[in-house]
C-alpha cells in the first residue's frame, strides 16, 4: 500500500482573495489535523505572492499538505498588489474550469502525475464563490462542499439576491433611489432576518443596472450552493443560532464552525503546518512593540482589511478625527490602497501628518490575531469584513463600523443591532463624527456596555471551541461527512 494510500484528499480551492485564502486556509490545517491528506489551490499570482511574503522554502517538508496552482485568466502582471475584485472573480468564473479539470484530474488519476504516494481525490472543499467546482465535481464524479467564509447572515443576504430581484425591490429605478430613504425599506419576510432593512443587506441590492454582472456573480453562487453535498459556514452557533436552524432547514447539511482560529490553538499536536502562514503581505510585526509601550485599553487599531480603499477625502477625515480623539492609533494602511512605494505619508496633508506622529502609528499591514488579542487595544475600526469580524469578536474587542461594500453592511447591522458592540459611522466620513464615536467608544457609556458585551462573546467564542463546543462537534460531524463520502 502507497504510503498515505488509506488517508482521504480534500483539494480545498478558496476564492483567490486574501480574507478567503486565510480561512480556507485554517480549514485545511484542521482537517491535515484530522487525519486528511491536503492539496490547496492557489491562483498563480496569488502563489507567487504568497511566496515572497512568507520565503521561498516556506513549504518545504509537507508531503502530505500539498500546493498547487491555476491561472486566474488576466493578463501578466508583476505588481505586489490586490487585484481589482471585481474583474478577478469574471475571470475565475469564466477561465478557471478548464485548469482545474485538468488539475484535478491529475490528482485522481489512475496513473497520478505528481507521485505514487498521493492518494485519490475524495471531495473537493470549494469556497460558494466558485460556482465552476460545482460543475467540475459533477463531470468527475467527486462530491463538492462549499465554504462560504462568512456569518450566517450575510449568507442569507446573498441567497435573497433572488427574491429580491423577483419582487422588484432590485435593481433600482435610478441614483436618487440611493439616497431618498428607500433603502430604509424593511424587508419583513426573510427568514430569521428581524427588521431588517434593505440598506443593510449586501450593497450588491444597490445596483440601478439591469442584467449587472456583480449582482449575478452572488447570486448564482448561493444558488448553485443547493447542488453541493454540504455547505460550511465560518461562524458560531450561539452567535446567529436563528438564522442557523433557518438555513439547517434549507439545506441538508449545514456545518457552522468557527472561529476556525480558536479551534486551531485548541489542538493539542503541534506540527510543520505551524509554519504556514496566511498573508499575501509580509507583516510588519514592529507594531507590537509599539503596543507594548502603552496602557491597557487605550489603543484604537484601524484597519479596512486586505481589498477596500477609500477616497482621499475619506482618509483625511477619518485621520484628523482620529487625532481629534486624543487617543493613541494604530492605523494600517497598504501601499496598493494610496499607490506608493513606502509609507512616506505624502498622500496626506503635512498638518495632518504631524499630529499623526504625535499619537499614532501607521504600518502597511500586520499580524491582525495578535494585534486585536493585545492589552493595549480598547477598539477596533473596521470595514466589518467577516474574517475582521470574527477575529475582533474572539479577542473580546468592540467595534467602530464603516462598511464599504458586500456583506459588509449585513454585518455592521447585526454588530451594532443584534450583538451590540458595534457603533457605525456614515460612509461620507466627517471628522467631527469620527471624534465623537472614538470617544464613545473608548470612555462613555455606551462603549462600557460594547466592551462587557465583547467579553461575553470572547467567553461564548472559546465555549464553542472547547472539547465539547457546538464547534469543535460541527467540526467533528463534517470530518466524518468526508470520510463517508470516500468510502
Amino acid at each position: 500500500m502507497a504510503v498515505n494510500g488509506g488517508k482521504p484528499h480534500v483539494v480545498c480551492i478558496p476564492l483567490p482573495l486574501q480574507s478567503h485564502m486565510k480561512a480556507m486556509l485554517k480549514l485545511a490545517k484542521l482537517l491535515h489535523h484530522n487525519g486528511f491528506y491536503i492539496t490547496f489551490v492557489n491562483t498563480e499570482y496569488n502563489h507567487k505572492r504568497y511566496l515572497k511574503a512568507r520565503g521561498p522554502n516556506s513549504l518545504d517538508g509537507l508531503p502530505d499538505f500539498r500546493f498547487e496552482t491555476i491561472p486566474d485568466g488576466l493578463p501578466p502582471t508583476d505588481a505586489d498588489a490586490a487585484q481589482d475584485v471585481l474583474s478577478l472573480c469574471h475571470s475565475m468564473r469564466r477561465n478557471a474550469l478548464a485548469p482545474f479539470l485538468s488539475l484535478v484530474s491529475k490528482l485522481n488519476g489512475s496513473a497520478n502525475a505528481f507521485a505514487s504516494d498521493v492518494p485519490p481525490v475524495t471531495c473537493i472543499i470549494s469556497d460558494g464563490f466558485l460556482c465552476f467546482t460545482i460543475e467540475a465535481g459533477e463531470e468527475l464524479g467527486i462530491p463538492v462542499v462549499v465554504f462560504f467564509t462568512m456569518s450566517a447572515c450575510g449568507f442569507m443576504g446573498f441567497y435573497q439576491l433572488r427574491n429580491l430581484l423577483e419582487k422588484g425591490l432590485t435593481p433600482l429605478k435610478d441614483a436618487s433611489y440611493l439616497t431618498n430613504g428607500y433603502l430604509d425599506t424593511v424587508i419583513d419576510w426573510i427568514p430569521g432576518m428581524k427588521d431588517i432593512r434593505l440598506k443593510d443587506l449586501p450593497s450588491n441590492v444597490r445596483t440601478t443596472k439591469t442584467n449587472d454582472q456583480d449582482f449575478e456573480f452572488c447570486m448564482e453562487a448561493t444558488q448553485t450552493s443547493l447542488k453541493a453535498s454540504a455547505i460550511i459556514l465560518h461562524t458560531i452557533d450561539a452567535l446567529e443560532q436563528d438564522l442557523l436552524n433557518t438555513l439547517t432547514s434549507m439545506f441538508p447539511f449545514v456545518y457552522s464552525i468557527g472561529p476556525l482560529q480558536l479551534l486551531l490553538n485548541e489542538l493539542s499536536k503541534k506540527d510543520d503546518l505551524d509554519s504556514i502562514g496566511y498573508n499575501l503581505w509580509k507583516e510588519e510585526s514592529e507594531c507590537l512593540k509599539w503596543l507594548d509601550s502603552k496602557e491597557p485599553r487605550s489603543v484604537i487599531y484601524v484597519n479596512f482589511g486586505s481589498i477596500a480603499s477609500m477616497t482621499q477625502e475619506q482618509w483625511e477625515e477619518l485621520g484628523w478625527g482620529l487625532v481629534n480623539s486624543q487617543h493613541n492609533f494604530l492605523w494600517i494602511i497598504r501601499h496598493d490602497l494610496v499607490m506608493v512605494d513606502q509609507l512616506d505619508f505624502s498622500f496626506l496633508p503635512p498638518d495632518l501628518v504631524g499630529e499623526i506622529k504625535v499619537r499614532g502609528l501607521i504600518a502597511a499591514w500586520c499580524p491582525q490575531e495578535e494585534v486585536l488579542n493585545h492589552r493595549s487595544i480598547g477598539a477596533f475600526v473596521t470595514h466589518c469584513g467577516w474574517n475582521s469580524t470574527i477575529e475582533s469578536l474572539s479577542a473580546g474587542v468592540p467595534m467602530i463600523c464603516l462598511p464599504l461594500f458586500s456583506d459588509q453592511q449585513t454585518n455592521c447591522r447585526y454588530l451594532c443591532r443584534e450583538w451590540e458592540v458595534g457603533m457605525e459611522i456614515d460612509g461620507d466620513v466627517k471628522r467631527d463624527e469620527v471624534e465623537k464615536v472614538v470617544r464613545e467608544v473608548m470612555g462613555g457609556e455606551k462603549g462600557k456596555k460594547m466592551k462587557s458585551k465583547a467579553m461575553e462573546w470572547k467567553e461564548l467564542a472559546e465555549k464553542a471551541t472547547a472539547s465539547n463546543g457546538s464547534s469543535t462537534l460541527s467540526l467533528n460531524n463534517l470530518v466524518n461527512k468526508l470520510i463517508s463520502m470516500g468510502c
